[in-house]
């Protein structure tokens, strides 16, 4: 039976996708039972999720025995284990894909994290997997750093579904939803359809908070420890208030005539760090329609436990949430400097965990040989 919790959330209009796959749930049929029981709409997957699948249980072994039989090398082999991953799941995904008329029942597979500051290879990459994967509701994550914006635009105009990851502050947001409308524009003047085209933009939250409230301790003074855990939640908020002013104007209702598809807000980073924090709170704080809520089955579990749905959370919420970033500023908060810092650990820590990905396959590899 559908989970209440759950299920009051999606009718909220929160499509919810799991932020985790593994070979092992497609097996076991995990991943059909989170669909039918738990709500569940859509995958999200990143070099982390990968390095821990593979480093644990057996269900890789098979494959691992077959690509060192054929000498393949540790890059074509990560390849070749992601992409039949992500195939398996967009096709468990199919019927969802269906039944929302592509909306939703969507795997997001990353590009390499090392191309991160490399606008060619990005594009190039990314062509390589919408390829290799051929299914219509796959979607390509593309990093937002100053590299990756062009890199976005230039992969949605060869009609490619994108996901943008690591967006950490409002000011690169709007850089996305730009080079989001870019990319449309140039994929209706190469002849694209721009319905077959979707994305979403990965707006990332509870790592704010850790940052943030590093910060505010290290000011330590009563009205700068008053502060702690609104960051991430205002921000986002603020993040919704830009969405809906770029999807109300001139220029998108333009394509939109042309059947484009809004670039939906996904709420990426919804485990909560601290313990001190409801469990939920990235959750139901950031309940609005049209947005996406990828989390780890750990805070899936949470919410389906006890999570205490209210609705729509975010909407008009834009000038308080301002206020807290305006107090962050007075207690002497860099904000430019946070943002910066979020996008440069984020980009090394997908670079890490590719890095240890590569280390587990090769291992794999030299011990099946």
């Amino acid at each position: 039976m559908s989970n209440d919790r759950l299920g009051a959330l999606a009718d909220v209009g929160v499509s919810i996708w799991l932020d985790d796959l593994s070979r092992e749930r497609l097996q076991t049929g995990n991943l059909r039972h989170l669909i039918t029981d738990k709500h569940v709409v859509g995958v999200t997957t990143n070099p982390t999720i990968f390095a821990s699948a593979l480093a644990n249980g057996e269900a890789y072994d098979q494959q691992v025995r077959e690509l060192a039989a054929r000498g393949a090398s540790v890059t074509d082999a990560i390849r070749e284990i992601t992409v039949a991953d992500v195939q398996q799941a967009c096709d468990v995904f199919s019927g969802t894909w269906e039944t929302t008329g592509g909306i939703d029942g969507r795997v997001s597979l990353e590009v390499d994290p090392g191309l991160a500051r490399d606008t060619e290879g990005t594009v190039a990459q990314a062509s390589d997997l919408w390829k290799a994967v051929d299914r219509p509701n796959l979607l390509v994550k593309i990093p937002a750093t100053e590299q990756g914006l062009p890199a976005i635009t230039r992969a949605l105009a060869e009609g490619i579904s994108i996901n943008v990851t690591l967006i950490f502050s409002v000011e690169r947001y709007r850089a996305v939803m730009g080079a989001y409308l870019e990319g449309l524009e140039q994929a209706a003047a190469n002849g694209h359809q721009l319905a077959g085209i979707a994305s979403v933009a990965s707006f990332f939250v509870s790592r704010v908070d850790t940052e943030i409230d590093k910060r505010l301790d290290a000011v330590g003074t009563d009205e700068a420890l008053a502060l702690r855990g609104k960051a991430g939640i205002a921000n986002s908020r603020l993040a919704y208030a830009a969405y809906e002013k770029v999807f109300a104007g001139e220029r998108w209702e333009a394509l939109a005539a042309k059947g484009a598809r809004v670039q939906r807000p996904l709420w990426a980073s919804t485990g909560v760090k601290n313990p001190d924090y409801p469990d939920t709170m990235y959750v139901t704080e950031l309940a609005v329609a049209g947005t996406v809520n990828t989390m780890p089955e750990k805070t899936l579990d949470a919410v389906a436990d006890h999570a205490e749905v209210h609705g729509d959370r975010v909407s008009g919420t834009a000038g308080e949430a301002q206020q807290v970033f305006d107090e962050l500023e007075r207690v002497g908060i860099d904000l430019t400097d946070v943002f910066l810092t979020l996008e440069n650990e984020g980009v090394d820590k997908f670079e890490k965990s590719w890095t240890e990905l590569g280390e587990t396959v090769g291992h794999q590899l030299e011990g099946a040989r």
